[in-house]
C-alpha cells in the first residue's frame, strides 16, 4: 500500500502512512497508547506518529490511517485511527527489530549474528527450522526456545489484529480487546462478540452489535437478544431507572432490538437464570433489574442501616451553649427550626438536610461543621463534581473533595483504593449535591466509611424523585430517593431525616 502523502502534509480526514518505526518513544503497557518516530514513505524527515498498538518494535513496517494535527507542545503528529503492524523484510529492519528486545533472548549483539548466519531470511528460520537457530554461536536450546515461543506470541498478536481490523473494530478498541482476552479474542468474539458490551469498558451494546452483524450474527440470534436485555435496561437507566416493570421493559427490548416480543421472553427467562439479571417486585409490580444496580441499591439501604448504629464519634454537645456560641461567632441569628436542626445534628450519627435552592441548607451546614470542628471532630467534605467540591468549600471554608478523587482511584483496575479493608479517616463525612451521585458511586463511598463514623448527606430532591411511583434509585441522580417516602419539603426551612 502506499502512502497518500506530501513533502509538507496537510490536514485531512483520512489519509494512509506507510513507513518503517525507527523508535518507540512510549507506550503504555496497560492501554497500548504508543508514540511513534516513523521513517515514511513521501517524508524526508522522521514522522511522529501517535496511535494504539498491542505490541509494536523499532524495525516494524506498519500502516496507519488517520489524520495530522498540529500539538501546541510536539508540533506536527499523525493521528492512527488504525495502526496495522507486519514483520520488516529489509535487512535495516530486520536488524533494528531483533535488537529491540521485542523477541525475548535476542538483543544487539544476537541480532547481527542471526542476520550474519540467515540474511533477511531469519524470520522464515526461526517459524519453519527453528532448531537451525543453534548454529549460530552463542545459541543453545534454552535460548532457542525463548526465541521460538517469542515470535510465535508476536505472530499471534499480529493476526488478532488484522482479525479485529478486518471487522471494522479501530485500533484503540482492538488493543483493549486483546489486552483483555489475549490469544483468546478471535475464539470470544466469533461465539459470543456481545461479551465486549459487558467485559470492556467503553464499549457498549450498539458497538457490539455492529461487530457481530459483520461477523454475520443473525438479528434474531439468541446471543444477541440476550445481550439486548441488559441494553435495554441501560437504556432505561439513562432515564432514571435501575430497573423497569416486566411488562414495560419486553416491548422496550422488542423495539430496540427489532425482534418479536416472544424471543424477548425466553430471553429473559435466560438471563434470570443466569443471574444476569434479577427479578423483584415493588409495590405490586414485577420488575427486573440489572444485577450490578440491584446489589448496590441494597448495598446502600444495608449500609445505611450498620452505620445508624452504635454511639455518636464525638461526645456529647450540649446545644443551648453551642447555638449561642456559633451566632456569636458567624453574627447570624439563627431561626427557631434551623436551631433545631442544629440539635438534631448533633446528637445524630446519620442525617440527610434536603430542599431547594434558598431554603437555608448552606447556612445550616456552616453551623453544624463549625460546631464540630470546634470539638476537633475529623471532617471530610466531597461532591460528586469538581464544580460542587468548589463550591461547597467556597461556601464552608473547609476542604472539599471530589467523591472520586476522596476515593483514590485506581487508574490500574478502575477500581478505588479507599473501601471497607482501606476506610477513610474521618469522623463525620459530609456528602453535597447527593442527588446527582449515582447508585454504584454512592456504594463505593458508604463502603469506604469506617463504621464509626457519622454522615451527612445534602441534596435536593429532583421532581422525579417526588414521582408517585418511583421504580427505584436514578443511577445518575437520587440516591436520596431511597427514604423519599419519609421525606417532606418544607419551605422556609430544610427538610432533615435522621437516626
Amino acid at each position: 500500500m502506499t502512502a497518500i502523502m506530501k513533502n509538507q502534509p496537510t490536514p485531512s480526514d483520512n489519509e494512509v502512512l506507510t513507513g518503517l518505526v525507527e523508535r518507540v518513544t512510549y507506550q503504555n503497557a496497560e492501554n497500548g497508547f504508543c508514540v511513534l518516530r516513523v521513517k515514511a514513505r513521501g517524508q524526508r524527515e522522521l514522522v511522529t506518529l501517535v496511535g494504539h498498538a498491542a505490541a509494536i518494535s523499532a524495525g516494524e513496517w506498519i500502516t496507519a490511517s488517520g489524520y495530522w494535527v498540529n500539538d501546541r507542545t510536539h508540533g506536527q503528529q499523525f493521528k492512527a485511527r488504525f495502526l496495522k503492524t507486519s514483520a520488516p523484510t529489509s535487512v535495516e529492519g530486520i536488524e533494528k527489530y531483533l535488537a529491540s528486545g521485542m523477541i525475548r533472548g535476542i538483543g544487539p549483539v544476537y541480532a547481527k549474528k542471526l542476520l550474519r548466519a540467515f540474511g533477511d531470511k531469519v524470520f522464515d528460520v526461526i517459524e519453519g527450522e527453528p532448531d537451525r537457530l543453534r548454529e549460530v554461536d552463542g545459541i543453545g536450546p534454552v535460548r532457542a526456545g525463548r526465541i521460538t515461543a517469542a515470535w510465535a506470541e508476536q505472530k499471534v498478536v499480529r493476526e488478532i489484529m488484522v482479525f479485529l481490523h478486518s471487522h471494522g473494530v479501530g485500533t484503540a478498541r482492538a488493543v483493549r480487546i486483546y489486552k483483555t482476552y489475549g490469544s483468546d479474542a478471535v475464539q470470544v468474539m466469533s461465539e459470543n462478540p456481545y461479551r465486549l458490551a459487558r467485559d470492556i469498558r467503553g464499549i457498549g451494546f450498539k458497538t457490539a452489535d455492529a461487530i457481530a452483524m459483520k461477523l454475520g450474527v443473525d438479528k434474531t440470534a439468541m446471543v444477541r437478544v440476550r445481550a439486548g436485555i441488559s441494553y435495554a435496561l441501560t437504556e432505561a437507566m439513562d432515564e432514571g431507572h435501575c430497573g423497569l416493570p416486566t411488562d414495560e421493559l419486553v416491548p422496550l427490548a422488542g423495539k430496540l432490538l427489532e425482534v418479536p416480543q416472544e424471543l424477548i421472553r425466553t430471553a429473559l427467562d435466560l438471563e434470570l437464570a443466569d443471574g444476569a439479571v434479577i427479578a423483584d417486585t415493588v409495590g405490586d409490580k414485577p420488575c427486573i433489574f440489572l444485577a450490578g444496580l440491584y446489589r448496590a441499591e441494597r448495598g446502600i439501604a444495608e449500609r445505611l442501616l450498620q452505620l445508624r448504629t452504635g454511639k455518636l464519634p464525638w461526645p456529647w454537645i450540649d446545644p443551648d451553649k453551642a447555638i449561642p456560641w456559633i451566632e456569636q461567632r458567624t453574627g447570624l441569628v439563627l431561626a427557631q427550626s434551623q436551631r433545631s436542626a442544629v440539635a438534631l445534628a448533633l446528637r445524630s450519627k446519620v442525617l440527610v438536610i434536603t430542599g431547594g435552592p434558598g431554603v437555608g441548607k448552606t447556612t445550616l451546614v456552616n453551623a453544624i461543621l463549625r460546631i464540630l470542628s470546634a470539638k476537633g471532630v475529623r471532617l471530610l467534605l466531597c461532591a460528586p463534581t469538581g464544580r460542587a467540591a468548589k463550591r461547597m468549600n467556597e461556601a464552608t471554608g473547609f476542604e472539599a473533595k471530589t467523591i472520586h478523587r476522596l476515593l483514590e482511584v485506581d487508574p490500574r483496575t478502575g477500581g478505588f483504593r479507599r473501601d471497607s479493608q482501606n476506610p477513610l479517616d474521618c469522623d463525620l463525612l459530609i456528602v453535597d449535591e447527593t442527588s446527582m451521585v449515582d447508585v454504584l458511586l454512592m456504594h463505593a463511598l458508604l463502603k469506604a466509611m469506617p463504621n464509626t463514623a457519622a454522615l451527612l448527606v445534602i441534596g435536593e430532591l429532583t421532581a422525579s424523585t417526588r414521582a408517585s411511583f418511583p421504580i427505584c434509585v436514578d443511577p445518575r441522580a437520587r440516591v436520596t430517593s431511597i427514604l423519599s417516602r419519609r421525606m417532606i419539603l418544607r419551605r422556609p426551612f430544610p427538610a432533615l431525616l435522621s437516626w
